[in-house]
């Protein structure tokens, strides 16, 4: 199975990135099953609606994870519970969370899980996510080896500690939010594939996808600031395609994605 995953997308210059490369990722690529990070595409940068993510399943997402920025579009409470290929952080607390923490879906003869996690370092305390992380997995594997896992946090180590966590029990963990696409894919120990950042999908330009202005200002004097996302025309896409042995669920090659001006597509 091959699985191409693209990271954070970031207000509309992130929306139309999806919409214009998607398409040819996926005819030149050739994915069985494609996830997209979905959790900052407003136009404001934070949260998602019920629009964009039709917008994202159109232009060819088969999953679309969230992350910190879940709850922000309050819309989102109106469909979240009928939108089975959206999936949020699963250790949000509480019993009664809306949504779902996973979903699955069929790829050809074999069943794909998508896991959605969020760290706790230097992020608002959510419940334990390797503990999470166990309870699903266990009960996930009885169906299927074949597991994706968007681990949503600030610190790089708790990305890497989940992911040598959970080594040879899923088949790929890739982390998003920082925005930054890392360069250290590789496959741990012949078994998990793992990417620290897959990187953002938005406007080139300001600071992680937000105008530079108020960013810097709240630097400079550590009052809060209105950050308002970049609307530069030039765009990036980050992400990643990672090749998975159906029967062991194990990774066998992951490649990183990278669309810019410095790197534009052939095609």
């Amino acid at each position: 199975m091959r699985i191409l995953f693209i990271g954070d997308v970031v207000g509309n210059v992130g929306v139309e990135m999806i919409q214009t490369y998607l398409p040819k990722l996926k005819r030149d690529l050739k994915p069985q099953a494609t996830i997209v990070n979905g959790e900052n595409s407003t136009p404001v940068g934070r949260g998602i609606s019920q629009k964009i993510y039709k917008q994202l399943l159109a232009s060819g997402a088969d999953v679309v994870t969230m992350g910190n920025h879940t709850w922000d579009n309050k819309e989102l409470f109106e469909f979240i519970d009928d939108a089975t290929k959206l999936v949020r952080p699963a250790n949000f607390p509480g019993k009664d969370v809306p949504g779902l923490g996973w979903t699955k879906l069929r790829v050809n003869q074999a069943t794909l899980a998508v896991i959605n996690l969020q760290g706790r370092v230097f992020l608002p305390p959510l419940d334990d996510p390797f503990a999470t992380a166990d309870r699903l997995v266990d009960e996930i594997r009885k169906e299927t080896p074949v597991i994706f896992v968007d681990m949503h946090a600030e610190a790089t180590s708790e990305k890497r500690a989940i992911a040598e966590y959970l080594k040879g029990r899923v088949s790929a963990v890739v982390g998003t939010h920082t925005h930054v696409q890392t360069s250290d894919e590789q496959i741990i120990d012949h078994q998990t594939a793992f990417l620290t950042d897959a990187g953002m999908t938005g406007p080139t330009s300001g600071i992680l996808g937000m105008q530079s202005a108020s960013v810097i200002g709240r630097f400079l004097n550590q009052r809060p600031a209105r950050y308002e996302v970049e609307t530069n025309d030039a765009g990036i896409l980050g992400g990643c395609v990672i090749d998975i042995n159906d029967e062991t669920g194990h990774a066998t090659k992951i490649k990183r994605v990278l669309i810019d001006p410095a790197h534009p597509y052939d095609n």
